[in-house]
């Protein structure tokens, strides 16, 4: 099992990964919606969301969905995104 100390590492060495976590933060959002609120390119979008499924910290709700899929941030990613904030 992967610490909180080495998520909240793997966060926060990545600028686009932080971004992604603290908009989800927010609430649920699609790619696009990551994309045109963070400025960020959206095939960086979709890996740092990858990245962060990966880690645990997002679940994509709609997994089944071609286009538009909806992500949230689960309750491990609140308690990581809560540490990058101190």
């Amino acid at each position: 099992m992967v610490s909180k100390w080495e998520l909240l590492s793997e966060v926060h060495s990545s600028t686009y990964r932080t971004k992604i976590l603290k908009l989800l933060g927010e609430g649920f959002k699609t790619p696009t919606k990551l994309m045109n609120d963070s400025k960020i390119k959206l095939s960086h979008v979709s890996r740092a969301l990858r990245q962060l499924e990966e880690l645990k910290l997002i679940k994509c709700l709609t997994p089944q969905a071609r286009k538009s899929k909806m992500f949230k941030i689960t309750e491990l990613g609140k308690e990581i995104l809560k540490l990058l904030s101190k």
